[in-house]
């Protein structure tokens, strides 16, 4: 038996998406998807294909980026607690040297979508215990 795996980019965003607006356990309940793009198409650099906003801050804290073999999400917000849980859950991580900088993490299966969900949920309780400390 052969078994499939899903590397297309557009899809796995598009089930980052699905578990992101589905599911409501944990931190996830914080997240909802915004701005999608529905057209978009894969580039080799990642083309946005939509906006993760958090319910407390009312503002975007990521947006996923697909490719045609994988899916990335640029976080803007608690980028060190994205990079430690992303290599912590074994995902490709890699700063992103911008003014101001940001934290890519790579996903890069449709089998990589819950340990996404995982690093989003790690990034929810950092920006939600920064709120709570102001």
């Amino acid at each position: 038996m052969v078994e499939d795996r899903i590397t297309d980019g557009r899809r796995i965003a598009e089930l980052l998406s699905s578990e992101i607006d589905g599911r409501e356990d944990g931190e996830l309940e914080y997240f909802a998807v915004t701005n999608a793009d529905r057209d978009v198409e894969p580039t080799a650099d990642g083309a946005r294909a939509y906006d993760i906003a958090h319910d407390d801050r009312d503002e975007r804290i990521a947006r996923a980026f697909v490719h045609e073999d994988r899916a990335h999400i640029e976080f803007a917000a608690a980028q060190d607690v994205a990079a430690d849980a992303a290599s912590d859950l074994e995902l490709r991580v890699r700063p992103k040297a911008t003014t101001p900088p940001r934290t890519l993490v790579f996903v890069e299966s449709g089998a990589e979508v819950k340990r996404a969900t995982d690093v989003l949920q790690r990034v929810s309780r950092a920006v939600r215990e920064a709120d709570q400390s102001l």
